[in-house]
């Protein structure tokens, strides 16, 4: 293949790729308890079983009132209320509120009939056995949750896509929706490639190094969503990246290549891409950097990536195209947000005009003033983002950054 004859923006290279992928490569189904279901997305919609609340409820400790029956209270003037008992929590309120009547209720407790208001506690005053002072007037459903005031019946209270977080399972769980569906992860095979990788534990030789992508991708699959799965590292031979790659292409619902994606006399990670099924690479060469190298490629319905080798690289260019793809296997909208801050380029920072450049940066307070401090070094230096809280994105039509330009951060 000739070396980069048309280099596509990210933008448009993700749109080719997912354009690419049919709807029969989203994952499968799968039910879990709701408590289990952190992170998941769900497959489906959740649609309210009854009210939420249930029934109207006290938001303060207090008195149930007739809130008519408060107005023009004052110290003053306090409008006086027999008080005719208590209501017990965690049963229903078998008292009916009459004119000039309270109920005493704690927070959380059930409205009685009758009522339509609650009086803090703090503004009334007891003045014999019996009776209340009210010092202040309160309006129909002060201090009241109302019943459905959350969620009516049948209300679709969650869309099937939805990521699940914290206050998903606490909804849920409110509404007696203990078990739920989720798309399953995709499994994401990730195979590392090169003579010279050696598993981590290894004492690596002179002329060696460590295989740190397939940990740091898979830690970054783990994170979008995805599950892992660990395929080796790869000798520098195409038939037994062929051999590998094939396996994890009948296995996995996503195939991510590391290292020989840049044109050379080894580079036989396009061939082999192109040879797994149809319609093959659709991308060889991206307008940004790091990642310039990077092949897209869909064979059979399975998306396929082909990454630079050196970690910097690899980690940018997968959270670019390896996240969004599993969020889409997983029904997500694309428009999933990416956390960001704004901050002020501490330096000046040179680009070339027509590529995407992704410059890591520190960020940190000077005077008041959130600041991004560039951290510069080669891509194969994993430090380099160890170091950096963020990527600053440089569009491809500037020469660079000034010093003082507002930026957006995307956050680690």
């Amino acid at each position: 293949m000739p070396e980069f004859l048309h280099l596509l923006t990210s933008s448009e290279a993700l749109d080719r790729l997912l354009g690419a992928i049919p709807d029969s490569s989203r994952t499968g189904v799968e039910r879990i308890p709701t408590v289990e279901a952190l992170n998941r997305v769900l497959s489906e919609p959740v649609t309210a079983p009854h009210p939420l609340p249930p029934f109207a409820r006290s938001t303060h400790d207090g008195y149930a009132v007739r809130a008519e029956d408060t107005f023009g209270a004052s110290p003053s003037l306090p409008a006086y209320l027999k008080l005719i008992g208590e209501i017990h929590m965690g049963v229903p309120a078998d008292l009916v509120v009459g004119p000039n009547q309270s109920a005493l209720i704690h927070t959380g407790g059930m409205i009685p009939d009758g009522a339509d208001a609650v009086v803090m506690i703090e503004d009334t005053q007891m003045i014999r056995d019996g009776e209340i002072e009210v010092l202040k007037p309160v309006a129909v459903g002060q201090h009241v949750l109302m019943e459905g005031e959350d969620v009516k019946t049948g209300e679709t209270v969650l869309e099937a896509g939805t990521l699940i977080r914290a206050q998903e399972i606490g909804g849920m769980l409110a509404l007696g929706v203990t078990d739920v569906n989720v798309a399953c992860r995709p499994r994401v095979g990730i195979l590392s490639t090169g003579d010279e990788i050696v598993s981590p534990n290894e004492e690596a030789q002179v002329g060696q190094i460590r295989d740190i992508n397939t940990h740091t991708l898979s830690a970054l699959v783990s994170q979008a969503g995805g599950e892992p799965v660990a395929r080796g590292i790869i000798p520098d031979r195409y038939d037994a990246l062929y051999e590998a790659t094939e396996r994890a292409h009948a296995e996995d619902d996503i195939v991510v290549i590391t290292a020989g994606s840049s044109v050379s006399a080894r580079d036989i990670t396009v061939d082999v891409l192109g040879a797994c099924g149809e319609p093959g690479v659709l991308v060889h060469g991206i307008a940004i950097k790091p990642g310039k190298p990077t092949i897209l490629a869909v064979a059979d319905g399975v998306p396929m990536i082909g990454l630079p080798g050196n970690p910097v690289s690899a980690l940018v260019v997968a959270g670019l195209f390896v996240g969004p793809l599993i969020r889409s296997l997983l029904g997500m909208e694309r428009s999933t947000l990416v956390p960001k801050v704004s901050a002020q380029m501490s330096i000046n920072v040179a680009s070339e005009a027509g590529r995407e450049d992704y410059l890591p940066v520190r960020l940190h307070i000077t005077e008041d003033e959130l600041m991004a401090e560039p951290i510069f070094g080669r891509s194969n230096l994993i430090f380099t983002l160890v170091r950096a809280d963020g990527l600053v994105r440089i569009p491809p039509e500037a020469t660079g950054l000034s010093a003082g330009t507002v930026v957006e951060v995307r956050l680690f």
